[in-house]
């Protein structure tokens, strides 16, 4: 019986760690009928996070998994609490720290999709705007004209007309924040405004929450009745796993342990290290990448508009030492591993491609999210001789190179 731990890093997500468990749920079992393998879900069976079991019986090999959600939404929450005009001050302050510092210019050459991605709040919260303002400017005429009509004129009209255009507009841009569920507008712009904040720093409270995944990742690694310990970082939870694994390598590992995995799925690593003030996810970056004491794979898509697919994230980010071992960097290959029917689903919502690493393949490859997390071999086993996809981007293309923390 092969035993894992796996602790999930979700990216910036307000939603309650349930909804990954569902995923899993559904998800495996949909994988397990189309590679016809077992797996079935339980409980868990460890104290700490959120979590679940999951049991698995794949080429004739059992195995079994815990499985932990690093939760911090509750920071992701806290971030969101933006009001209206606060969100477009947002939007003023995280544009100005992207083109100002030219990582905004660096990025598009990089992969477009993401760089359309951090674009698309922007344009969007201010055509929202737009469209507040035509509503009161035509209420306001409007009013006047109909003012006009009755014999009332003059300034008072004029101010009267403008006061229920303005709650007009104002009402709309209620409107537009009640519904972005469907828009994604507020969700985006507090994501990207949230690494921006800081211009790459690291913030305190997101410091002190790290802190607390590496303590009980450091328990896992004690734990010497496990085969693995895996973990799994994705979209921001990426580059936070980085500095998380950096830190715990840093400080020594037992002498007798379990397998250490790293998992990145869907990376914005980019967003991040482009950034003046992330020398210390730099330094991360550059220390992990030579560390033999783990396995680090980074699965990305071209299919995935919102990642930055195929993107060194050492090499871009200018700090590849001479001897680097990782990432190993390949592709999910969406158009590959999903059927030409499911692509055509899938193909323009491009925020649940990026899940889709998560999710089930029914065309799959060698990339399997539940054979990772819950399967008989470690990521280091599974990947052993894997060869890096010939159309990565490994040079070094941001500004800033410094590993000095700040």
């Amino acid at each position: 019986m092969h035993r894992r731990r796996v602790f999930y890093i979700p990216g910036y997500d307000p939603i309650h760690p349930r909804r990954y468990r569902e995923l899993y749920r559904k998800e495996g079992a949909a994988q397990a009928e189309i590679s016809g393998y077992s797996l079935a879900l339980a409980p868990k069976r460890t104290r700490g996070p959120y979590g679940w079991h999951a049991a698995a019986e794949m080429d004739g090999l059992r195995s079994e998994a815990d499985i932990e959600v690093l939760v911090w939404s509750d920071i992701v929450r806290g971030s969101m609490e933006a009001t209206i005009p606060g969100t477009y001050w947002l939007l003023l302050k995280t544009a100005w720290v992207y083109i100002a510092t030219g990582a905004l210019r660096r990025l598009m050459r990089l992969r477009k999709g993401p760089v359309i991605a951090a674009l698309y709040p922007v344009g969007m919260l201010l055509l929202q705007a737009l469209l507040a303002l035509l509503l009161a400017w035509g209420l306001a005429r409007a009013f006047g004209v109909l003012a006009g009509f009755a014999g009332v004129g003059g300034t008072l009209a004029a101010s009267i007309g403008w006061v229920l255009g303005l709650a007009a507009g104002y009402a709309l841009l209620r409107w537009f924040k009640r519904r972005d569920g469907k828009f994604f507008a507020y969700y985006l712009m507090h994501d990207y405004a949230h690494s921006a904040a800081s211009r790459g720093a690291i913030p305190p409270e997101m410091d002190a929450r790290m802190a607390e995944f590496r303590t009980l990742i450091r328990a896992a690694m004690a734990d010497n009745s496990l085969d693995e310990v895996l973990v799994v970082g994705h979209s921001s939870g990426a580059h936070l796993g980085v500095s998380v694994l950096a830190d715990l390598l840093r400080e020594g590992l037992p002498a007798q342990r379990p397998a250490l995995g790293f998992l990145t799925l869907g990376q914005v690593v980019p967003m991040v290290s482009f950034l003046p003030r992330a020398g210390r996810l730099r330094a991360d970056l550059r220390y992990l990448s030579q560390q033999g004491e783990l396995a680090w794979v980074d699965v990305t898509a071209p299919g995935d508009g919102c990642a930055f697919a195929l993107c060194d994230p050492v090499a871009v980010s200018g700090v590849a030492p001479e001897g680097k071992r990782w990432p190993l960097v390949f592709s999910a290959a969406f158009t590959q591993t999903l059927s030409p029917e499911r692509w055509k689903q899938l193909r323009w919502r491009f925020f649940r491609l990026h899940f889709q690493y998560l999710c089930a393949f029914d065309r799959p490859g060698d990339y399997d999210y539940f054979r990772i997390t819950a399967g008989p071999l470690t990521l280091e086993e599974r990947y052993r001789g894997r060869k890096p996809s010939q159309s990565r981007i490994d040079v070094p293309v941001s500004k800033f190179t410094s590993v000095a923390a700040e």
